[in-house]
């Protein structure tokens, strides 16, 4: 019996998507739930699972192709998967395999290469274990299907791999970490890259816009510099990319944006979380980090200062009784902002959780497109990149954004002595055009002397 695969139905804001790239060519079997291609979309990349055990018998979207809901994707063949059968492709299809099967050869050609060059002090396993054995490693059967699919097109051996998931799984961020960790062939074993998203000569053509998802950056492959060589690469960039983009000159171009800076002292939350932090964990299965403090610092300011809250929408100036609070983390795709809602009714554990949790799918690719919807105020933190000091840009349509940075040990002057205490630069950049200067600095002061005395959102004073 055949089956048709189409594009899923998109969320309301979303209108289209880019296929990225087929994970199954025509005459592969495939199994129920396994990944047959990635969408990708302003915001996330979106898996179509097969809904059924079989044989793919068709292509009819080429990789690279903008699709819509409903559109017609691929026709797989149910039943045993045990053999292949002959197919008859449409051009699009044979043009999609013949490109498959050139990238297979390359990337077979290129392993023993990179297998002879490897650092002594490598794994055993590394990229030539084979892709069979992927799937017999320590987690088996609980490999998600993105991560099956890293694991298998760089044949690595997943219980090479240390596990940080739920339950000893292995997920897409440990593979990234593991590949970025690995040592580099040396520079004479071969011209050509080891990186199986690029695989040809520096003087070849750049990369098609079909590169697979799983791709740990958009940026190219490094390659071993050749004296007398000026080469570059030019490559397409992701949806996520260029929406970045779009919403940043946007931003600056609608809005009338302005920074004002202040320094916290975080003697008294580092004091707070060395003295409860193994409760905390043993209690609530998470660590007591310091985005909680600050999301419920910036909550306890934004109720003092409803503006910097508010947003514009056309000559009216809306503002929001709630807070939902964007957490701003970064990705190996980009910058995506997850929200914590109704952050003023969650408790300290609650906040931790949801930001862990919201960072590990937003790395692992698995976020939502609703988790990164709405939010009226962003805290982006610089800081765990050892950024010092920053200008952070209004995430549109919000009116303000708080930006955390370094905490550093610097001397200051407490009760008319120099002491050394650990120190941060807050900045926030706020709209001008409905934020008066006066309030984004009382509110950034408002969030200094939260976080100065903590003991004061606990008790709600």
């Amino acid at each position: 019996m055949s089956t048709e695969i189409r594009v899923p139905q998109l969320p309301e804001s979303v209108t289209d998507a880019t296929l990225v790239a087929w994970h199954k060519q025509p005459g592969e079997a495939i199994r129920r739930d396994e990944n047959l291609a990635d969408l990708e979309t302003d915001k996330v990349v979106l898996e179509v699972p097969a809904p059924a055990n079989g044989i793919v018998r068709e292509i009819r979207v080429k990789s690279g192709t903008v699709v819509t809901s409903g559109q017609l994707l691929a026709v797989i063949d149910e039943g045993d998967t045990s053999a292949t059968m002959p197919v008859k492709l449409s051009p699009a299809a044979m043009a999609a395999a013949a490109q498959a099967a050139a990238s297979q050869a390359a990337a077979a050609q290129s392993a023993p290469a990179a297998k002879a060059a490897a650092a002594p002090g490598a794994a055993p396993a590394g990229r030539a274990a084979p892709a069979a054995d992927a799937e017999a490693g320590r987690d088996g059967g609980k490999l998600s299907p993105s991560v099956r699919r890293l694991v298998e097109e760089n044949r690595l051996d997943p219980s090479s791999i240390p596990a940080s998931g739920r339950d000893g799984r292995l997920t897409k961020a440990d593979v990234v970490g593991f590949l970025d960790k690995k040592p580099a062939p040396a520079a004479g074993a071969s011209a050509v890259a080891s990186a199986p998203a690029s695989t040809a000569a520096p003087q070849a053509a750049p990369a098609a816009p079909a590169a697979p998802a799983t791709a740990r950056a958009p940026a190219p492959a490094a390659r071993a510099p050749v004296p007398g060589v000026r080469a570059e690469q030019r490559v397409p960039m992701t949806r996520l990319r260029a929406r970045i983009a779009e919403r940043l000159i946007e931003a600056q171009s609608t809005q009338a944006l302005l920074t004002s800076f202040n320094e916290v002292d975080l003697t008294a939350v580092n004091e707070l979380r060395a003295r409860y932090k193994e409760r905390f964990e043993k209690q609530h299965g998470v660590k007591l980090g310091f985005m909680s403090f600050f999301v419920k610092a910036c909550v306890e300011a934004l109720k003092r200062f409803p503006v910097i809250n508010a947003s514009v929408d056309g000559t009216d100036i809306v503002y929001h009784e709630y807070y939902d609070i964007g957490v701003a983390v970064s990705t190996e795709r980009g910058l995506v902002v997850p929200i914590v809602r109704d952050a003023d009714g969650k408790s300290f554990a609650q906040i931790e959780k949801e930001v862990a949790d919201y960072a590990r799918k937003a790395r692992e690719g698995t976020i939502a497109l609703g988790d990164l919807t709405g939010g009226t105020f962003t805290i982006t933190n610089g800081g765990v990149f050892g950024s010092l000091m920053s200008t952070p840009i209004v995430n549109a349509p919000q009116s303000a954004i708080l930006g955390m940075h370094k905490i550093q040990d610097r001397p200051m002057v407490v009760d008319g002595q120099i002491a050394v205490r650990p120190m941060m630069y807050l900045a926030v950049t706020y709209d001008h055009r409905i934020i008066d200067g006066r309030e984004a600095v009382q509110f950034l002061v408002a969030v200094k002397e939260a976080l100065e005395d903590p003991g004061r959102m606990l008790l709600g004073i």
